[in-house]
């Protein structure tokens, strides 16, 4: 699991200009984000390095060209966008 200082940044990252992003990040980071393990941490960090337009194609499953080893954090956002 990620400590709280972990959790504390990565919720400050995740603000998005792009607001479907921001929306869907918040969402996961509510359910799931003391949660994460070092992997999905680490998964989750890689995407929210895209921008905001090539990570909304890749939540919104339009594209599937992502970063290497994130397959299972895509599966959890694009999952998180359909349940409300």
């Amino acid at each position: 699991m990620i400590t709280d200082l972990q959790l504390s940044k990565l919720r400050w990252r995740c603000r998005r200009g792009f607001l479907e992003n921001d929306l869907i990040l918040t969402r996961l980071l509510e359910r799931r984000g003391a949660n994460f393990s070092t992997e999905e941490h680490e998964q989750l960090l890689s995407l929210i390095a895209l921008d905001d337009n090539d990570l909304w194609e890749i939540i919104a499953g339009r594209t599937d060209a992502f970063p290497t080893g994130a397959d299972a954090m895509v599966a959890t956002l694009r999952q998180t966008r359909v349940t409300h």
